[in-house]
């Protein structure tokens, strides 16, 4: 069987090399187990003095250059325990580092999968769902993992230990073979009841995801509408559904553990009378193969445990493995060197755009034609729905039309050009995005060679001076998604980190809708500054703000309904 059907991963030649020398310091550990159980032969029968059938393993240890002597036997027995002691230490070490490379990697390649996602495929995501598949479902990923490489190592110490068994009494260690296999088919049933379970989880997980990130967005409206017991109730209903099924699961594991170890006291107890009644056997081989019996059960047990893991854990590879090929199916095309984007000297002209959303009856933008001229300042207005923010994503290149074409300075943006594009657009939602840090590494974020006099020259372009008023002045720590800072505040310093950039394309999306008068009114400001020196896309907005523009588009129903210049 190929190790890609049991984890099918995108492995590297690094995890081929690991899984290898994993491989062979398991084999390395049979090996020591296995002798040292067959030791126990030799050292009963220099204790006895008996000379039946196992005689032959005496002479084949004789023959091997070892005296049969008791002290030799057990001296020798305490360096294979000594030895398999630091190949198994060496062996979990390795483990662990196979496993958080293969979890690391995987998590790695799903962010980056979602990080180069066309803007129109990753939309439609429901990102509370993306991060329970980077955060629980990975977790349970690299536990599986772990669990099959203690999976292959105890299935290959049960390998040593039969061959040990075989060496002793071929009838009893094949017999207790047969039961093995007969044992791990019949808990065929519970591993795939253990992959439901594992589906059920990964729902719940996710469940439990898409409430706490919709309630902790919500905070400030849950506690203004005293609604704080009823969301807490909610949330306590979404954990008991994922405890509930963690539960199920492990009832059934746990049933499966002591059915198993029951089943194999049993089954001791009549091979031991059956070796004794019917086969004759001696205590030279009786007591040896009690002892690797007694080693062997719960190793079965160990490899039935592991799989069983391992099949409720595969549903949530699974489930990942799906999102990377969503994912990297909507690939954006990597756009080719900068120095190749048109820097809108002349115009930004669209020609009969249409764009189309699944699932919906009417298009979101149908037959646009339109000119935005250099350096002019813009207003797109409209009703809910109109197209506004949708158009706003074609011109800052997130997203393609499905039909027309956009040109910048009369080249067309399509393909990698429009991603290109993008890094000479600059685009200032309604919500101000800030990172938790320094106002100084907000600026930075946007570029990150910017001095301390551009950063100055930013920040005054952007009304956003108020951080020299301040005792760390760049070097204030602005909190969590910079709650320290007001609105305005907040605001000023966002457009600053845009125009840090020196973008040809600033685009405002309900940019001061937020805010209180004097505020937008400051940001009006800011922006009127600005004329000429960029292309300004004001969407959305009536007001002071608005009223900088050099004229106003307005969309019905994703149509050109007016255009007032």
């Amino acid at each position: 069987m190929r190790l890609q059907a049991i984890l099918p991963l995108p492995l590297s030649t690094g995890h081929y090399r690991a899984i290898a020398i994993l491989l062979s310091l398991m084999l390395l550990s049979a090996v020591t187990e296995g002798f040292g159980l067959i030791l126990l032969v030799p050292m009963l029968t220099v204790l006895g003095s008996q000379q039946d059938e196992t005689g032959k393993i005496a002479q084949f240890v004789q023959g091997i250059g070892i005296p049969l002597s008791l002290n030799w036997l057990l001296a020798i027995f305490v360096v294979l325990v000594l030895v398999r002691a630091v190949i198994n230490y060496i062996r979990t070490l390795r483990a662990f580092q196979l496993e958080v490379s293969i979890v690391d990697s995987l998590r790695i390649r799903t962010w980056g999968a979602l990080l180069r996602c066309d803007w129109r495929a990753l939309s439609a995501m429901r990102q509370s769902d993306n991060a329970s598949m980077l955060i629980s479902n990975v977790d349970r990923v690299g536990y599986g993992i772990g669990q099959v490489i203690q999976g292959f190592a105890t299935a290959i110490t049960l390998v040593g230990v039969g061959l040990a068994a075989l060496a002793i009494s071929p009838a009893m260690a094949l017999a207790s073979v047969a039961i093995g296999v007969a044992v791990l088919l019949a808990y065929r049933g519970m591993r795939l009841r253990a992959a439901e379970l594992g589906k059920e989880l990964t729902e719940s997980y996710s469940r439990v995801h898409g409430k706490m990130a919709e309630g902790l967005g919500a905070l400030r409206v849950i506690k203004s509408f005293g609604k704080e017991e009823r969301e807490a109730k909610t949330g306590a209903s979404a954990f008991a559904d994922l405890r509930s099924t963690q539960f199920a699961y492990m009832r059934q594991s746990g049933g499966a553990q002591m059915a198993l170890q029951v089943g194999g006291a049993v089954l001791l107890a009549i091979l031991v009378w059956l070796a004794i009644g019917r086969w004759n056997a001696g205590p030279t081989q009786i007591l040896p193969l009690v002892a690797l019996f007694a080693r062997a059960l719960p190793l079965l047990a160990s490899l039935q445990h592991s799989w069983q893991i391992w099949s409720h854990s595969r549903p949530a590879l699974d489930a990942t493995m799906e999102l990377i090929a969503a994912a990297e199916g909507a690939r954006e095309i990597q756009y080719e060197t900068a120095g190749n984007v048109p820097r809108l000297s002349d115009a930004l002209v669209l020609k009969d755009v249409f764009v189309h959303f699944t699932g919906r009856d009417r298009a979101a933008l149908g037959g646009l034609d339109l000119t935005f001229p250099a350096g002019s300042i813009t207003a797109i207005e409209g009703p809910s729905g109109a197209g506004k923010s949708t158009l706003a994503d074609i011109l800052g290149g997130l997203i393609a039309p499905d039909r027309g074409t956009v040109l910048i300075d009369g080249v067309e943006l399509a393909g990698g050009l429009r991603r290109a594009w993008r890094e000479r657009v600059t685009y200032v939602q309604q919500e101000p995005i800030l990172f938790t840090g320094t106002i100084r590494e907000n600026l930075l974020w946007a570029q990150p060679d910017a001095s301390e006099e551009r950063m100055a020259e930013a920040l005054h372009q952007a009304a956003a001076t108020f951080v020299y008023d301040l005792p760390e002045q760049l070097g204030t720590r602005i909190g969590e998604s910079g709650r320290q800072l007001s609105g305005g505040e907040r605001q000023r310093l966002v457009l600053a980190r845009a125009l840090l950039r020196e973008p040809s394309l600033l685009i405002l999306d309900e940019a001061s809708s937020a805010l209180d008068a004097e505020n937008e009114a400051v940001i009006a400001a800011a922006v009127s500054r600005l004329r000429d020196r960029m292309t300004i896309i004001i969407i959305g907005h009536r007001g002071v703000l608005g009223d900088q523009a050099d004229r106003v588009v307005r969309l019905e129903a994703g149509r050109l309904a007016d255009l007032e210049s």
